[in-house]
């Protein structure tokens, strides 16, 4: 039977609502696992849940990315296994290199919390398998660092490799500068590495994994877990 990590850090906060979901809602064997406890590749997903690791000293998620646990990671990445970043999760995996680009304060400076709309841009990952390409997702952000950049010629490359997994998008389903929340480059909300079972993003779906969190009671997150675990499934088969 597959079992899935959720690794906590020094000022992770979201890791219980990570584990929860997987727990006592996808009824999935998981584990809480301190960074410092996770010595060898034993699970067969991982997860980097939000907060603020090591309080965001220096930049977000740069302390916690020399954590002896990426190392793990990465091991575990290089099997193809899916590994995914949520907010302080995705700013460490940036920080760790096994994600381009970086993480940076949003443009107006300020910590945002709100729900935005996602557009679902390829369905070729772990975690976006059991959704549409194009569908809209609803899911809330809270961060004061999420503004994801990369230079446009690099921008050009995730593109062409179908690395640009979510776009913050309008009512229209488009992309626009009123839809994007915090200044990424491209209206970027999420990424994965060139083959896929590496997969960061800023908006949180453990936050929109129940009805009743979201705002029109649909479980949008569920699709980011759902996706997760049946691509365990196939690989345990």
């Amino acid at each position: 039977m597959s079992k899935v990590a959720v690794i906590q850090y020094p000022g992770s906060n979201c890791d219980l609502d990570a584990l929860e979901i997987l727990q006592k809602i996808e009824r999935k064997g998981t584990e809480l696992v301190w960074h410092k406890e996770l010595k060898r590749e034993e699970y067969d997903a991982y997860v980097l849940p939000g907060g603020f690791s090591y309080g965001d000293y220096l930049r977000a998620g740069a302390i916690a990315a020399t954590s002896p646990s990426l190392t793990v990671v990465r091991e575990a990445a290089d099997k193809n296994k899916p590994v995914l970043g949520i907010c302080n999760g995705f700013q460490i995996l940036v920080e760790a290199g096994l994600l381009p680009g970086a993480v940076l304060r949003n443009s107006g400076l300020r910590f945002v919390c709100t729900w935005t709309r996602l557009r679902v841009e390829t369905t070729r990952t772990p975690f976006t398998r059991l959704s549409e390409k194009g569908e809209t997702l609803r899911i809330p952000i809270a961060h004061g660092e999420g503004r994801y950049y990369l230079d446009k010629n690099e921008v050009q490359q995730l593109e062409q490799r179908e690395q640009i997994v979510l776009r913050y998008v309008n009512d229209q389903n488009e992309p626009s500068d009123d839809s994007n929340p915090n200044g990424s480059v491209d209206n970027i909300a999420g990424i994965c590495n060139e083959k896929g079972n590496v997969m960061g993003l800023m908006p949180h779906p453990e936050r929109a994994s129940l009805p009743i969190l979201s705002p029109d009671g649909q479980a949008y997150g569920r699709v980011i877990f759902d996706s997760m675990l049946k691509s365990l499934n196939r690989l345990s088969a």
